[in-house]
């Protein structure tokens, strides 16, 4: 076992008990700070796997601005220490049910797929020819959802506000 292995398996680890801590965890801000560890688990592992367009995409979005959204729209809420997650039979086993079916597949997949061997040449830089795409044939698209997405923000601030102004 190499360096690069070790390194993989800590991040994948770091990863899934990060997501099993975003899952099992009773405080919703301790989710929030857990689903912070997954994101950077898969941006890291994204970068190991040399897609260094997609790790950086999966930390700015993500962790940049998903995140920053859970936990801001946490924050604004009054009675977020006091929510309690409902448990039940009827809740658990679809969950289990659809996870089963999930890991089922994945475990398929990764034992009958011939993977390509370690040390077959130097990774091919993706995000350049991407970056070229993206700002020349994908322009337009690329600025409406940039807009759309600050139209959102903005009006969550704005109807977070309302509902604070309306219990004071």
């Amino acid at each position: 076992m190499n360096w690069y292995d070790i390194i993989f398996y800590a991040f994948a680890l770091l990863t899934i008990v990060s997501a099993v801590g975003v899952v099992f965890s009773r405080n919703i801000v301790y989710a929030a700070f857990s689903l912070l560890f997954a994101f950077f688990g898969v941006a890291a592992l994204y970068v190991l796997l040399a897609a260094d367009f997609i790790a950086i995409t999966q930390i700015l979005l993500y962790v940049g601005g998903i995140l920053v959204l859970i936990v801001f729209g946490i924050m604004l809420t009054s009675r977020a220490n006091s929510v309690e997650m409902k448990k039940g039979l009827l809740r658990i086993a679809p969950s289990v049910i659809v996870a089963g079916v999930i890991a089922g597949t994945l475990i398929g997949v990764l034992t009958t797929t011939k993977w390509p061997s370690a040390g077959t040449g130097p990774p091919e830089e993706t995000a350049k020819p991407i970056g070229t795409l993206l700002m020349t044939n994908f322009v337009l698209p690329f600025e409406l959802a940039s807009i759309l997405l600050l139209v959102a923000l903005v009006g969550a601030v704005i109807i977070a506000r309302r509902e604070k102004e309306r219990r004071a």
